[in-house]
């Protein structure tokens, strides 16, 4: 199927015009530019806040206007994750999309569906003539992926909507009435560059083709995390030989599994041999851990260049150390909703940076605010264990999942009625920018759906085209069947 054929075609229109502008996280200009001019070309009243979130109001079709108020709300980033041997600047170069069975995908990108799909959807919405709704606003927020800036900087009173209908789902037939909680534990370790040992060689380690995902939504899917990986061999090699590393680089998202890591390593001259038989072993023995979880898993070492430092022992045992005790994946299933990780941590990235500095960033969810604050201590106690700097961000808080929702039972409805099922009702482990509405627009009645998204936050980011159908036929049912003011 040709892309420019799919349906329902104006969604996938704006979806394709979306893809052609950069919108990495707090690089918004561009996207928020598109969404101004799409307002001024429909003639449109748009606001604009400090943050950079955009309002658009749509009035009520004809016959409709005693509705209550709705305001449809989406993210303008995206995650920007590419594999490492794909060339492509997120800054400057367009999503290529190609339609591959019923899904559709991008060439060695993330697709950016998240939350582009959402978008798409609202300005279908504001640019059809022919749909029956009332009052509509639409809300487009920044950042969400990497620090949920826009719904934390949100002011109350810049919309008027008591009932949000948030599009940033990945699960056609599920409707989301609650969200965990998260925060990001940063350690940083501050390392003396050495000389390299005479008679040394220098060899890099490579870990690829995990399957990654969402450190939300996938967390429960037990996947392979490179820095575990790369850092078991590491760990063992320093046990065995007088290895010295000199630079470590894994994962690069707080809320992306890590799927990629690369160490560069001097050893001996004389221990090479030795190594290689082992490194052999760990690699034929982590292969057949995880064959059947990840399949395309590649991990192989070769020759590099003789670098111009190693790190100082003492930094080199703290953080081979504290990368293998950190814990990461599901800590605890949710007694109350079954089949809901409630708690759980992901070791996200690992990175040398400036002034001798490595930096470990990772970060913990929970529906349980409780619980989020203790497991991050316990991530904070491993790094402070092993003399590194540690902080936690902000974080932001969960959605309380409210079963009486009016939104939640007019949704059902429609769902049944169009497609003679039930959907399932439930909450996510990911972060939504509900809980912070909250905060600000108490009385809100909020829900969340979309169509099926696979492999969010990675390069096997993938969007079904049928279930965008239904999301689209959903979300106009909804509008039509929004209750009057009275």
């Amino acid at each position: 199927m040709d892309k420019n054929q799919l349906k329902p075609e104006l969604v996938f229109k704006f979806f394709d015009e979306i893809c052609q502008v950069p919108r990495p996280s707090k690089k918004e200009e561009k996207i928020i530019a598109y969404i101004e001019e799409f307002a001024k070309k429909h003639n449109l009243e748009f606001h604009k806040d400090e943050a950079g979130n955009v309002l658009i109001k749509k009035p009520a079709s004809k016959g409709y206007e005693d509705k209550v108020p709705v305001v449809l709300q989406s993210h303008l980033d995206m995650v920007c994750e590419k594999n490492s041997d794909v060339e492509h600047d997120f800054n400057k170069d367009a999503i290529q999309t190609y339609v591959d069975g019923e899904w559709l995908k991008a060439k060695g990108t993330t697709l950016g569906a998240d939350d582009g799909i959402g978008i798409a959807a609202q300005l279908a919405v504001l640019a059809s003539n022919d749909i029956e709704h009332g009052p509509i606003e639409c809300l487009f927020t920044v950042d969400e992926e990497t620090g949920l800036t826009g719904a934390f900087e949100l002011k109350s009173g810049f919309f008027e909507s008591k009932i949000l209908i948030n599009l940033d789902s990945e699960d056609e037939g599920e409707l989301f009435i609650g969200c965990a909680g998260g925060v990001d534990t940063i350690a940083t370790f501050g390392y003396e560059p050495e000389k390299v040992p005479t008679d040394s060689i220098a060899m890099k380690l490579n870990v690829k083709g995990l399957l990654g995902g969402h450190s939300g939504d996938d967390i429960d899917k037990f996947r392979g995390n490179s820095i575990k990986i790369i850092n078991r061999f590491l760990w063992r090699g320093t046990q065995l030989f007088d290895l010295k590393l000199t630079n470590l680089d894994g994962g690069n998202l707080r809320n992306a599994i890590p799927r990629e890591a690369f160490a560069t390593f001097t050893i001996h001259k004389e221990d090479k041999s030795a190594l290689i038989l082992e490194f052999e072993s760990i690699r034929d023995a982590i292969y057949n851990e995880w064959h059947d979880v990840e399949p395309n898993l590649e991990i192989t070492i070769e020759d590099a260049p003789l670098p111009d430092f190693v790190i100082d022992e003492p930094t080199h045992y703290d953080l081979l150390n504290a990368l293998y005790a950190c814990p990461h994946g599901v800590m605890a299933m949710s007694r109350k909703l079954k089949g809901l990780v409630e708690t759980s941590t992901n070791l996200a990235s690992v990175k040398f940076i400036q002034d001798n500095q490595i930096l470990v960033t990772t970060s913990q969810r929970s529906s349980v605010e409780s619980a989020k604050t203790d497991i991050a201590n316990m991530v904070e106690s491993v790094f402070r264990l092993a003399n590194a700097n540690t902080q936690h961000t902000d974080g932001y808080p969960g959605w309380a999942p409210n079963p009486n929702s009016k939104i939640l039972e007019i949704t059902k409805s429609s769902y049944k009625k169009l497609f003679n099922q039930e959907p399932i009702v439930r909450a996510i482990h990911a972060g939504l920018e509900c809980g912070l509405f909250l905060e600000k627009y108490p009385d809100l009645d909020m829900i969340s759906f979309g169509p099926t998204i696979k492999g969010a936050h990675s390069p096997d980011e993938r969007l079904n085209i049928p279930t965008t159908q239904k999301f689209w036929d959903l979300l106009l049912d909804v509008l039509k069947n929004i209750p009057s003011k009275n």
